[in-house]
Order: structure tokens, then sequence, then C-alpha cells
């Protein structure tokens, strides 16, 4: 799997958890939601990777997390999204909307608002995270 790969998983998580809802299905919805900020942040890691360069042990294993701030941080993207917090209140309350989402999710109820919370702080057109992450994939 490459960057473009997780690239084309973050859009196609983002379409279904989209549609989901339209059926009920707010908790599947709920959890493709931070599949979407997963990938991206994964293909965000991807692009630090060079071609025919030996990998980093310790980066190759954290990569292998769902907790959505270590990969920021994996992603060398942290003083990033510490500017755009303190520049941007929209996006922050995106970015907190989003940052305590967990895998585990996937064994919890969630509502129709919060599924939609989710989706609406991910794929905001203007100061959604899912955006924000673009910049650097």
């Amino acid at each position: 799997m490459n960057r473009y790969d997780l690239q084309d998983l973050a859009l196609i998580r983002c379409r279904e958890a989209r549609v989901l809802p339209e059926n009920g299905n707010y908790e599947g919805s709920y959890y493709l939601c931070g599949y979407v900020v997963e990938c991206g942040l994964k293909a965000c890691i991807a692009k630090q990777t060079r071609l025919h360069d030996f990998p980093d042990k310790k980066v190759v294993n954290a990569s292998y997390s769902h907790k959505l701030g270590d990969l920021v941080k994996i992603a060398a993207l942290g003083p990033d999204l510490d500017k755009e917090l303190e520049s941007n209140p929209d996006f922050t309350d995106n970015w907190n909307t989003v940052k305590d989402w967990s895998e585990k999710s996937r064994y919890e109820k969630h509502t129709d608002k919060e599924a939609q919370d989710l989706y609406s702080a991910i794929a905001d057109a203007k100061q959604g995270v899912l955006q924000w992450i673009k910049r650097y994939w």
C-alpha cells in the first residue's frame, strides 16, 4: 500500500461515511469518519518515505497506530497543527470533535447527531480536518 492508495481510501471512506446515515447507519458512519483521518495521516507519513531508503523501524511500528494524535506526531505535523489550532477557531472546533475518535468506536453506539458532527468536522470544505490533511499528503 502506498501514499496514493491511502489517499484514495480516505476519500472512499469519506463518501461511505456520508451516505450511511441516510439509511440509519450512524455507528458505521461514525466509525468510518475516523478512518478518513487515519488514512489521510498515514498518507502523510508515507510521503516521508524515500525510494530505496531503509525505513526506521520505530517509525514503521508506530505508524500502525489508530491514535490520531500519535499519527500527527509521526507525520511530523505537530507544529503545523499547533499553528492551525492557534489561528483558526473553526478548525479548532473541528479538530476537537475528531481528535478523540478511536477504533474502539466500532463497539459503541452513536446517534445521528454524533455521526453528523464527526462527518462535518472532517468533511467541511473550508475548515475540515480532511482539507487540512490534504495540504500535506
